[in-house]
């Protein structure tokens, strides 16, 4: 039997960190995100989606 495929989210960042509270920095970070507009895939967990919630103000996701 096929296993399906993981649900993942595509994630950019679209504001810069600098300046915010050093735990919104944290999550972007934690999120792999390095610099503006980078793009990264994450497993949709409910960790994750904890972080994004967090952070939602800075980015742009995208179900894949």
């Amino acid at each position: 039997m096929a296993k399906s495929k993981a649900k993942e989210l595509t994630v950019t960042l679209m504001k810069s960190p600098c300046g915010r509270l050093q735990s919104h920095r944290d999550c972007v970070r934690g999120l792999g995100l390095r610099r503006l507009r980078h793009t990264v895939t994450v497993a949709d967990t409910p960790a994750v989606r904890g972080m994004i919630a967090k952070v939602y103000y800075m980015l742009r996701v995208e179900e894949t």
